[in-house]
């Protein structure tokens, strides 16, 4: 059996002075108990279902170069990375820095974004759910393409990009990737609801599905379509 550890707080470790070492120490533990991967949540301010938003919240992936830089086996993921907080073109080369600098441990997880406040409240654009899908799939595009030997442009309704050039490439261990080969391209998952947008993406580009719910009533899309740099 594999365990993978999800952190989403950060007021355990005792205010801003305290953060740095009880993140360190977390790591270490997890990664001398077996933890397989170690996870953030990818969010400016904290969820109001679970505490204030004022409470803690580091930014994924600088916290996961830090746990990076302290361990040796940890696999580092974003639980899961909103596709409105970074442009796919510079995701793919954060989390493709992260998988090179602590030798083939990221992990991506993509998905569409749903925390309306933390948007608004540091003036990141916040589109219409429909919209967030689309440009959720075209990210999902950009990032294979960009870890693939496709260095061409990209264009879709949302994002063009002029080359997809990624230099240095993902060191994890590649997948085949139709007839191009082996080649340093992600596997997939999807997380989320059960909606009919989340089995098609899951489809099309996925290898896993988590199919946890979300609140009834609710326009909370955290369903996911999630590229991993390395298969399970």
């Amino acid at each position: 059996m594999q365990l993978d550890l999800h952190v989403s707080r950060f007021d355990w470790a005792g205010g801003p002075s305290g953060i740095s070492e009880g993140v360190a120490g977390l790591a270490a533990r997890a990664e001398a108990v077996g933890i397989r991967t170690l996870s953030f949540m990818d969010h400016y301010f904290q969820m109001e279902s679970r505490s204030p938003a004022e409470d803690p919240m580091l930014e994924a992936y600088t916290a996961l170069g830090y746990v990076a830089g302290l361990t040796q086996s940890l696999r580092l993921r974003v639980l899961v990375t909103g596709v409105t907080y970074r442009h796919p073109g510079l995701l793919a080369k954060i989390v493709t820095t992260l998988d090179v600098l602590s030798g083939g441990r990221a992990e991506l997880g993509l998905g569409a974004a749903w925390y309306e406040r933390e948007h608004r409240g540091l003036g990141v654009p916040f589109p219409p759910v429909a919209e967030r899908f689309e440009r959720l799939e075209e990210a999902l595009q950009i990032c294979l393409q960009m870890w693939s030997p496709d260095n061409g442009p990209y264009q879709g309704k949302h994002y063009q990009l002029a080359e997809t050039l990624c230099s240095p490439m993902p060191v994890s261990t590649p997948r085949p990737r139709g007839d191009q080969g082996r080649i340093p391209s992600p596997s997939a998952w999807a997380a989320g609801t059960t909606s009919c947008s989340t089995w098609r993406l899951s489809r099309e580009y996925s290898t896993w599905v988590d199919a946890s719910g979300t609140r009834p009533g609710t326009a909370r899309c955290q369903v996911a379509a999630c590229a991993v740099c390395q298969p399970v």
